[in-house]
């Protein structure tokens, strides 16, 4: 634990980081689980296909809370980046919907009703998504 009072997670089974970013602090009563993606703790590689990588994103951040002793239904707030929201939404949907316990989505899942906000995002569309250049092997940034 830092002097701040936060401590960095990185408990075993866990991915290993892929940048110098924690995998997930706790602040007090507080967990963050920083972004995963779908890569198999095992292997270090991304696995496929989608419905299956997004579990394993899923998996990846109950792996982190379970190390402090939570549970995907404490979550209160997600935010999930897809690349093609027509086509994966429904995906993210129903994997949530089997690891937060509920069975099929129907009018009203019931993680909706257990104070979990989400936001998806497209992220072909969000700003500074890097592209790269025509012209060049450079990335850009926008």
């Amino acid at each position: 634990m830092s002097t701040s009072g936060v401590k960095l997670l990185s408990p075993p089974g866990a991915i290993a980081p892929t940048g110098t970013w924690s995998l997930g602090a706790r602040a007090g009563d507080f967990i963050f689980v920083a972004g995963m993606r779908g890569i198999d703790p095992a292997t270090n590689a991304i696995v496929g296909p989608e419905e299956a990588r997004i579990r394993r994103a899923y998996k990846n951040m109950q792996t982190i809370a379970e190390s402090e002793g939570a549970k995907l239904t404490d979550c209160v707030r997600l935010t999930v980046f897809v690349t093609d929201m027509n086509r994966l939404r429904p995906v993210v949907n129903k994997v949530q919907q089997e690891l937060w316990g509920g069975g099929p989505i129907r009018r009203a899942p019931s993680w909706r009703s257990r104070g979990l906000t989400r936001t998806t995002f497209s992220r072909s569309k969000a700003p500074f998504t890097p592209r790269k250049r025509p012209d060049s092997g450079e990335f850009l940034l926008g």
